[in-house]
């Protein structure tokens, strides 16, 4: 095999996995039901990802008590809740999993602390000591006392003995690792405390050190525990993070104190680490978006692996086998975490074995039907798999009534609709104007941090191929006559940008085109529109050394249209920070000049020099073909861009998935 090391049993205390492949825990938003047990959607979605051959998986995170921290019911499992329903659906999870031989973790969290981002009315976040609410720093968090330290330790001890009994093959405990109580706790600057678990280093991490003690006795000493745990923070402050290179003075935990806080954890009893660096302070650590290069924690956790002999496992940005291979042969990590890719494709690992490493689903790293997802709705999906943690209601099944059905327009939408109507049954041809697949992914995908944008569209190609989907190029649909063969036709014709006249003194252009061919233009460039494209592409420019500037007449960057997840946002506002990218804030576009572009701002008309003009003001839906069509009485679903002209990767796979599904 091509990757067999990573096919390779190893053990995590005394359970064996066959495989070094480990589905990392996310927050199960939507997997539990009131009671605080697993509804039917968890055993689906975990069973889903044990026939993957996924290794390990760790089924995260469930709350261990609610006294103490407060959490609203049905939002996370909770063990303790009610024990008897937990084993009941615990049990059916376990048994079902392990029918494929993977073994199955719980995560037990000991709380948030003061990232939480719930709390009742009148209370305050707990917290180790009288410090600031991570999302508004106006409120101080309530210390716990020691005796609420004991109680959470129990309790820990309590739902770790509930999950064992349920099947569960050993414990997470959530966590020294991205700012969570237990790492509240460990880290000096969150910490003041003068009883035993404050002051020395020692006393920092009694926490988590009784935390694993009152596990082994509740569980027995060979029941696996092991740590999420982050070895630096990256934290120049209280809400402010650090970025990849940026020179800082670290707030939070350093790598060395990291180094030596892991061997006491070994020391203390912990199996195994789950590592990573980063915190709530700096968040796009621990969620790392598409800015991030590939295997971003495995220079941290090389060095981890020389202070530590208990296994480390390793995620973020993991999906590609090579990176895999290499992190395990060079002993970066033992075992290989996937969670987001996970999501896109429940068979990556299977895949991977088969040498079908073209037929991957790519994760975006976008974060909008994952973590945006959760902390909006509180059910986590996937933008590109609809039917992630929705995989019985969302099943595929075959049509008894096959129909001819076109597509017009070859973007993502297109092609997801086109995809699933062939794997019902029904006979999809595309219709595409241009030469090629993808739409404006090839835009969007053509900064180099977008590069698994591009993955994406060579998976949609590569399924048009397997499946034998006709796709026409180069055709362009004006009305009914060339459909009449067709018993309904899906209209996924997109959106064009929207634009604004500023006179031609210099080029005035599409962010798209600059996007897809920046050696065209002249800098500097003066970006119209701080939205999500406007900041992609002032930071695509900004790195390739091109002078760039952004014009928002909102108040902030990404008001409207930007990432729903919050690390990608703070991420890319951050990144054009460090660049040093000049934002005109409450500013509109007027008019140009010989010698750039004339704004109108709260301090009256002011010079932006520009030698190029990009718009990025939005997309208006396209429209035209869909009203011709009804009129001629076809049957016409618009998806997609067509629809809204929302310019949204999610929405336009999921509206595809939908309609076509239903037909």
């Amino acid at each position: 095999m091509k990757y067999q090391e990573l096919f390779t049993p190893l053990s995590i205390g005394n359970c064996r996995i066959k495989n070094r492949y480990v589905m990392e825990p996310m927050g199960p938003a939507g997997l539990a039901d009131g009671f605080g047990a697993f509804n039917e959607r968890a055993i689906h979605f975990y069973t889903e990802r044990a026939r993957g051959k996924v290794g390990l998986i760790i089924a995260g995170m469930c709350y261990a008590e609610n006294v103490v921290e407060w959490h609203a019911d049905g939002s996370m499992p909770c063990p303790t809740k009610a024990p008897v329903l937990f084993k009941r659906t615990g049990i059916e999870l376990t048994e079902r999993v392990h029918a494929y031989g993977t073994k199955i973790f719980i995560q037990l969290s000991a709380g948030f602390g003061r990232v939480t981002n719930r709390y009742r009315p009148g209370d305050r976040p707990i917290a180790p000591s009288k410090i600031p609410y991570r999302w508004d720093p106006s409120i101080t968090c309530r210390p716990v006392s020691t005796e609420e330290v004991g109680q959470i330790v129990r309790s820990l001890g309590e739902a770790a003995s509930i999950a064992k009994a349920a099947g569960f093959d050993g414990v997470e405990i959530h966590a020294m690792h991205e700012g969570y109580l237990i790492d509240q706790f460990a880290m000096e600057c969150c910490n003041h405390r003068t009883d035993q678990y404050g002051g020395s280093l020692e006393n920092r991490i009694r926490f988590a050190v009784e935390i694993v003690q009152e596990i082994k006795k509740t569980c027995g000493k060979d029941f696996p525990v092991i740590m999420r745990y982050s070895s630096k923070s990256f934290m120049k402050d209280f809400g402010m993070g650090a970025l990849p290179g940026e020179e800082f003075v670290e707030m939070g935990r350093d790598l060395k104190e990291g180094m030596v806080i892991a061997k006491m954890l070994e020391d203390a009893g912990y199996d195994g680490l789950d590592a990573d660096v980063g915190c709530y302070d700096s968040w796009y650590w621990n969620h790392p978006p598409m800015y991030f290069e590939d295997g971003l924690y495995l220079p941290f956790n090389r060095e981890l692996k020389k202070h530590v002999t208990i296994p480390v496992l390793t995620a973020g940005r993991m999906d590609d086998p090579k990176v895999a291979l290499e992190a395990v042969r060079t002993h970066a990590t033992d075992f290989v975490g996937l969670a987001r890719p996970l999501l896109a494709d429940a068979y990556l690992v299977h895949k991977i074995l088969k040498g079908q490493e073209e037929d991957i689903r790519p994760c975006l790293s976008c974060q909008e039907g994952c973590i945006g997802r959760l902390k909006k709705y509180l059910h986590i999906s996937c933008a590109v798999n609809p039917a992630a943690c929705r995989e019985k209601g969302f099943e595929l099944k075959k049509t008894d009534m096959p129909q001819k059905i076109g597509v017009i327009g070859g973007g993502v939408a297109g092609c997801e609709a086109a995809r699933v109507l062939k794997l019902r049954g029904h006979e999809p041809e595309i219709f595409e104007k241009s030469s090629r697949l993808g739409g404006k992914l090839h835009q969007a995908g053509a900064p180099d941090f977008k590069r698994d944008d591009k993955r994406l569209i060579g998976w949609y190609e590569h399924q048009m191929k397997k499946l034998e989907i006709p796709v026409h190029f180069d055709v362009t649909i004006r009305g009914e006559e060339t459909l009449s063969a067709f018993d309904k036709v899906i209209v996924a014709t997109g959106s064009e940008p929207v634009w604004i006249s500023l006179g031609q003194e210099i080029p005035v252009v599409f962010a798209g085109d600059v996007m897809e061919h920046p050696e065209k233009y002249q800098a500097p460039f003066a970006v119209v529109g701080g939205g999500l494209v406007g900041c992609e592409l002032a930071l695509m420019l900004a790195e390739k050394g091109k002078q760039v500037c952004i014009v928002e007449a909102m108040p902030e960057l990404m008001a409207a249209n930007g990432p729903s997840c919050y690390a990608n946002r703070q991420m890319l506002t951050d990144l054009i920070r460090f660049h040093k990218i000049p934002i005109y804030k409450n500013s509109k576009a007027w008019q140009t000049d010989e010698e750039g572009l004339l704004i109108q701002s709260a301090k009256g008309t002011e010079h932006v020099p520009a030698g190029t003009v990009v718009l990025s003001v939005g997309y208006r839906a396209d429209q035209e073909l869909a009203g011709k069509l009804w009129e001629a009485g076809k049957e016409v679903y618009v998806i997609g861009e067509a629809k809204d002209g929302s310019g949204n990767i999610l929405r336009s796979i999921w509206d595809a998935y939908e309609i076509a599904s239903g037909m």
